[in-house]
């Protein structure tokens, strides 16, 4: 009897030496996995996409990669694949988040009462502002081939950003404009003005102008410079001789 109950003995010195390890296994699980999603998950979602703009701010397009997104929200690797599918997910709903950001910065330059042209003038600076403010997302947003407009928060988001654009031009033009039906005129004077600042945003941020900026009295900045151009651009030609 002594040597069949020799084993059992065994069995249960083995089983109490293992469950310290399965306990300490079990706690460390426990704490990786809540390491790993610290979030709920409508929370997490939104923690992603904050992720997202602060990788894409401080280190570019380039390094804006599902995993460096996850690396920086602290969760796992899977999570933005969850969430967004792919990287062009991902870039398109912080694309869209960048249009809502740049559509809300002109609404309030323009929300006082003052009459075109000096509201059109607060529009372009605000424009500029925002862009100047945040580069890494205005870069993006402006990335067709890296966005899916077929999803409705970025298709939405960008044709409220066209809308407004065609409401300054209407109010510049003193007359209705249906963005759905442009005249060839009204096309033409939509392309102006976004050409105009479009491309003066976009010299600021690849520092093509800092060769004009050294040729100009001290002190001469973008700002300044850029409210000339604009009080320039918008005054009337002188009749025709």
């Amino acid at each position: 009897m002594m040597k069949k109950a020799a084993p059992a003995r065994n069995l249960r010195r083995q089983s109490a030496r293992a469950a310290p390890l399965r306990a300490a296994k079990t706690r460390r699980g426990r704490r990786g996995a809540s390491e790993a999603a610290p979030y709920h998950h409508g929370a997490l979602r939104d923690a992603l996409l904050q992720a997202a703009e602060r990788v894409l701010e401080r280190d570019g397009l380039a390094g804006l990669t599902l995993r460096a997104v996850a690396r920086e929200a602290g969760v796992s690797h899977a999570a933005p694949t969850h969430h967004f599918g792919d990287l062009t997910g991902l870039v398109s709903e912080l694309a869209a988040i960048g249009f809502q950001q740049f559509n809300a910065a002109m609404a309030a330059a323009c929300s006082s009462d003052v009459a075109y042209p000096a509201k059109g003038l607060a529009r372009a600076k605000a424009y500029v502002g925002y862009a100047k403010a945040h580069p890494g997302m205005y870069g993006l947003m402006f990335r067709t081939e890296r966005l899916d407009y077929s999803r409705p928060s970025l298709h939405e988001a960008a044709e409220a950003s066209f809308s407004g654009l065609a409401s300054a031009i209407a109010a510049s033009r003193q007359e209705q404009i249906e963005k759905e039906a442009l005249t060839l005129e009204q096309a033409a004077a939509i392309a102006r003005a976004w050409s105009l600042v479009h491309g003066f945003t976009m010299l600021m941020l690849d520092g093509r102008l800092e060769d004009i900026l050294q040729r100009l009295p001290d002190g001469t900045d973008v700002e300044t410079l850029l409210d000339t151009m604009l009080k320039v651009a918008m005054m009337k030609p002188p009749p025709a001789s």
